[in-house]
């Protein structure tokens, strides 16, 4: 039987250097051009994985939006109904459209609490002027019926003016009274006629 000498296996070495250089070259966008395409662009990255992502990205910001009293659950609801339906292609989108959402809802609440305060201000004016009206009506009629009490002062207005006739009376005669003093420039002005009269005879006798 033959005996060989035996001689000790040399250890390989399988370094993974190279590797995970390559690997981190391929990170960064390199060694991935056409030409080292394997596969479709479904079969590299399917479509099904990116969407699951970018659900998982938007709840979970409705979440923490949610549970930080930022939104409301109404609007939690509409925005991942929103989100399912495809309306939000990333974070930034829905933060966006989450701002102008709240704006609005903040412009609606202040139009409809303006609009209260009209109808409710409308109201209080609309009840005074009835109850000013009201109140007008009942003055009304009471003066209807007590309009046959007050004939009395009627009556004695009535006398007042015969009452104040004889005053009337008594204030004519001074006129009379001021006519003896012109009587005597009446008298006086036919002695003056007659004695402008008298002269002109004597003329006449003298001729």
């Amino acid at each position: 039987m033959l005996c060989f000498p035996c001689f000790e296996k040399s250890q390989v070495v399988h370094s993974r250097s190279r590797d995970r250089a390559h690997l981190e070259a391929k990170r960064k966008g390199r060694h991935t051009g056409i030409g080292k395409r394997k596969g479709t662009r479904e079969a590299r990255l399917p479509t099904k994985i990116l969407w699951i992502r970018r659900q998982r990205v938007l709840r979970r910001l409705l979440k923490k939006y949610r549970e930080a009293k930022k939104i409301d659950k109404h609007l939690y609801h509409d925005l991942y109904l929103k989100s399912k339906g495809n309306v939000f292609k990333n974070k930034r989108v829905l933060i966006e459209y989450i701002h102008k959402a709240k704006a609005e809802q903040t412009r609606e609440k202040e139009l409809a609490e303006q609009v209260e305060a009209r109808k409710v201000r409308s109201k209080a004016l609309r009840e005074k002027r009835n109850a000013a009206e009201k109140k007008a009506e009942e003055e009304g009629v009471i003066i209807k019926t007590e309009e046959p009490k007050a004939k009395k002062p009627a009556a004695k207005k009535e006398a007042a003016p015969a009452k104040e006739a004889p005053k009337k009376e008594a204030a004519a005669p001074a006129p009379k009274a001021a006519s003896p003093a012109v009587a005597p420039a009446k008298e006086a002005a036919p002695a003056k006629k007659a004695a402008a009269s008298a002269p002109k005879k004597d003329g006449k006798g003298k001729k």
